[in-house]
């Protein structure tokens, strides 16, 4: 089943498209990563799936029922992690969880839920106003786990988290996809959508620029990895025949060290193998990924030129033949 479609989803806030014919389609019990920089209309695709705000055009469903016909029983099945979400200071943490539960209509235990979240019974008989940001932060997680949802919606999850807390908020997500749920994680932290979700979508000025695992969009933009070998004596990268191996871009030594551009992770190893059939000693290995703020950079740059030479008028020799 697809958890979230949407179809042409545009919302307008006068001349200015906040979100601009989104198609999109996340599968049953996938975590997605919904990627993009502040004002990429992120918040406002969720306010749209959540029904708190119309669209100007297109259709929304989640999990099979429309968004607006059906929002009060799909409420039911999402948990919601939202940014910035306001919680009462003169009340516990504790009492927060139990009208989580209520309003759920669950069976959770407060201190189960509030351990884990990373949250002790002291913290839970101690006001929320007194809590630090990564606590309320953590507790508010806590809320959305409630009731076991089909769905969560997590916008900005680790806003406010220390090291450890973020460790945790990723071991959740992980638990919550293995026992089925669908995660929608809106960030524009990178690192935490690449360390989690399965597919990634990157959102650039209300368009949907690309789909994809991180290793597919590393690959469309040609941003893969490269490969680093120390080996004995001087080597001919050419002699070698590393060039041809399937999946190597480019090849170039220097001080005893062979570079291999990647563009298929598989191709490490192949590069490896030639290198010892060949008899030359490989003393040591060393690797890096090319990261996902690279391929963002890279989508959402191709994207911001393309509106731009949109915007742009055209010049006399271009209109008249």
């Amino acid at each position: 089943m697809t958890a979230i479609q949407t179809d042409n989803l545009t919302k307008r806030y006068g001349d200015v498209a906040a979100v601009d014919g989104l198609d999109l389609s996340v599968e049953d019990g996938e975590v997605f990563g919904f990627l993009g920089p502040n004002g990429a209309g992120k918040s406002t695709t969720i306010d749209m799936l959540l029904d708190y705000v119309r669209p100007t055009e297109g259709t929304a469903s989640v999990l099979g029922m429309d968004v607006h016909e059906e929002s009060a029983a799909l409420r039911d099945r999402i948990g919601v992690l939202p940014e910035g979400i306001a919680l009462y200071d003169r009340l516990t943490g504790r009492r927060h969880l139990e009208f989580a539960i209520d309003w759920a209509d669950a069976d959770d235990d407060p201190a189960a839920v509030l351990d884990r979240v990373g949250l002790d019974e002291h913290d839970g008989t101690r006001s929320v106003g007194d809590y630090s940001k990564g606590m309320q932060q953590r507790l508010a997680l806590g809320m959305a786990l409630v009731g076991e949802p089909d769905l969560l919606i997590l916008d900005e999850p680790s806003s406010g988290l220390d090291p450890h807390g973020i460790r945790r908020m990723r071991e959740l997500v992980r638990e919550e996809a293995r026992n089925g749920t669908t995660v929608f994680f809106s960030s524009h932290v990178l690192g935490q959508v690449e360390a989690v979700c399965d597919r990634v979508g990157i959102l650039s000025g209300g368009r949907l620029v690309a789909v994809d695992t991180v290793d597919g969009l590393r690959k469309t933009v040609g941003a893969g990895s490269e490969l680093r070998l120390r080996v004995s004596g001087d080597v001919d990268p050419d002699l070698a025949g590393l060039a041809a191996v399937e999946g190597v871009d480019s090849v170039w030594s220097a001080d005893g060290v062979l570079r291999v551009a990647c563009s298929d992770p598989r191709a490490k190893a192949r590069v490896v193998t030639r290198l010892t059939n060949a008899g030359i000693d490989v003393l040591d290995v060393d690797s890096e990924e090319a990261s996902l703020e690279d391929v963002f950079a890279a989508y959402t740059t191709d994207a911001e030129g393309l509106e731009a030479e949109a915007d742009e008028p055209a010049t006399v020799e271009e209109v008249v033949p």
